[in-house]
């Protein structure tokens, strides 16, 4: 995956489909908890093989086991093929964040690190706040 520099906005606006506003409404919710950080489109071939476009939201260094560190982002929001992704990249006691969400967040199928699901109706988004509250609060380095 690589940044692109293509405008969030302008790609948000050439969505169409049936989860468009779906993800509309999950930028906005986390651009306004991640005010201040970087917002960039990422696009290519994501870990797995797929081609994926992700907003990525916050810049950070992570270290992986046995290989070279990446620059990422805090939290990742992408549109699949058959639902929404959201990933945190911001971890709490040796686990993922999202893990010490598990059964707050609604009707989501959790990864590691990763939130999937069909819309934002099957979101609890109290829950999904305070989630990206949390990451923010453990990513203070994050641009």
């Amino acid at each position: 995956m690589e940044l692109t520099g293509r405008d969030v906005d302008e790609y948000l606006a050439t969505l169409e489909g049936p989860d468009a506003d779906s993800i509309r409404a999950l930028d906005a919710i986390i651009a306004e908890v991640f005010s201040g950080v970087t917002r960039e489109l990422w696009e290519g071939i994501f870990w797995g093989g797929t081609e994926q476009q992700i907003i990525g939201y916050g810049h950070v260094v992570i270290a992986r086991p046995g290989k070279p560190t990446v620059e990422w982002f805090v939290v990742g929001l992408a549109r699949q093929k058959n639902n929404l992704s959201v990933y945190v990249n911001a971890s709490q006691d040796d686990k993922n964040l999202i893990q010490h969400y598990k059964g707050k967040l609604g009707k989501v199928k959790m990864g590691a690190a990763a939130l999937n699901f069909a819309s934002i109706d099957s979101l609890e988004l109290d829950a999904f706040r305070a989630l990206l509250q949390d990451a923010a609060r453990l990513t203070p380095d994050a641009t």
